[in-house]
């Protein structure tokens, strides 16, 4: 395991103020009774929720890390594979618009430092529940104070194994589609679902064994890779090499399962 530092370890619970004051915000404006009738809904909807989540994040984490970069707060950004050197705020203002638009409880804000392209200290913080979620490089995971840690599988017929919709194309699309299929036939069972950073909480806390993703979508994954492997989780890319912020794709599972992950993808 990484060495922890003692000043990611004080940055914590700054960040925690910063993402539950941002989420407080949202909840604000959230229904669960919501339920959009168009995209045009959808397109205007998310822009007024993100806004809101966004509002005031810039400049309180800044004060923290005046000389970190930002990740740009837009899909193509998202989409980018891009190497980090250095210290790079990577924040999403509402993890999960599209469920926070259907009146769903999964969404959150999501806040990650990265330096030198791998990420270093994340919170994640789910209003509806109250969950805040946070790890350090080195220090572990945990969920309101809680320690997390991934299942004991070793065997991928008794998985739980998840998955994301990639949004990158024609090409992602058809592989994420046979990486499903293959699944079906080596795992106990397959989910696919959105955003990505909730299946690989679900990982890191034991509820879900397997996370894979093809393509980018860096302020999903960085926060939920570092609490999956805080929480013991084995991170790499489909060809196995250890996952970073510029990795084309991910693959996350407890250590015991993670070799046999790997063989299933590359039968796709």
């Amino acid at each position: 395991m990484d060495t922890v530092t003692a000043e990611d370890l004080a940055l914590l619970p700054q960040l925690v103020d910063v993402a539950q004051q941002a989420g407080r915000r949202v909840r604000e404006i959230f229904s669960p009774f919501a339920r959009p009738a168009s995209r045009n809904d959808l397109y205007a909807g998310n822009q007024r929720v993100e806004k809101a989540g966004a509002e005031g994040m810039r400049e309180a984490l800044t004060v923290l890390r005046p000389a970190a970069h930002w990740l740009d707060d837009n899909p193509e950004a998202h989409r980018t594979r891009q190497h980090m050197a250095d210290e790079w705020w990577v924040v999403d203002g509402v993890e999960g618009a599209v469920n926070f638009l259907h009146g769903l409880p999964e969404w959150a804000i999501n806040i990650t430092l990265v330096r030198d392209n791998v990420p270093v200290a994340a919170v994640v913080y789910q209003p509806i529940g109250e969950l805040t979620y946070t790890a350090v490089r080195g220090g572990g995971a945990s969920l309101n104070g809680t320690p997390l840690t991934v299942s004991a599988k070793v065997e991928l017929s008794a998985a739980i194994a998840t998955t994301s919709q990639a949004g990158g194309g024609p090409e992602l699309n058809r592989r994420t589609a046979g990486s499903i299929d293959v699944m079906f036939g080596r795992a106990l069972l397959v989910r696919q679902t959105v955003p990505s950073t909730f299946p690989l909480l679900a990982v890191a806390a034991g509820h879900f064994d397997v996370y894979w993703r093809f393509g980018p979508d860096l302020p999903a994954l960085a926060p939920g890779v570092l609490l999956a492997t805080e929480a013991g989780a084995v991170a790499t890319d489909s060809l196995g090499e250890p996952w970073q912020a510029d990795s084309a794709d991910v693959v996350v599972a407890p250590p015991g399962l993670h070799p046999a992950v790997l063989d299933a993808l590359s039968a796709n």
